[in-house]
């Protein structure tokens, strides 16, 4: 996707571009969505690893500590001092796993959950509002950028480890 404009531009100043305004447009809708449905409940008193590790154990509920720091990219008893305080706010809950006593398992509380789920709903519902106002064809053309962004997600992931 060169800019034959500008012929002394390369290929990864285009990427380059592209990924400062792929950021700069995710960076907008996030900030916008939180303005508009607020932040879930208690998370805007939490450090960044602590929201980290709350979303983590929110999309995988049954993750194991070990499992977090790899994920995080953390040690794990840095997640397990993340656990500790998430557990202590009343987000979290640690259980032993029952097929091996020395692993515990991450979910967060009931409350916790019931919160982030009334809180997904009307960030849901504003976005929903938000798509119903492009055309077919613009809905048609993010829907087939989902996969393309899930890649990159992946990607960036695989980079980490």
């Amino acid at each position: 996707m060169a800019d034959v404009t500008r012929p002394n531009r390369s290929a990864r100043d285009d990427d380059a571009g592209l990924a400062d305004a792929l950021f700069a447009a995710i960076g907008v809708l996030r900030r916008q969505a939180r303005r508009e449905a607020g932040r879930p409940w208690q998370l805007e008193s939490l450090t960044g690893s602590q929201r980290e590790l709350a979303r983590l154990v929110r999309h995988q509920p049954g993750i194991s500590v070990a499992q977090a720091a790899a994920e995080l990219g953390l040690a794990a008893n840095s997640v397990s001092t993340l656990v500790r305080q998430l557990s202590d706010a009343g987000m979290i809950r640690r259980a032993p796993d029952p097929g091996d006593r020395r692993v515990a398992r991450l979910t967060l509380t009931r409350t916790a959950q019931r919160r982030l789920e009334t809180w997904q709903d009307r960030r849901t519902a504003l976005a929903a509002t938000a798509l119903g106002q492009l055309s077919a064809d613009e809905r048609v053309t993010l829907a087939r950028a989902l996969p393309v962004l899930h890649k990159v997600s992946e990607s960036l992931r695989a980079s980490r480890r």
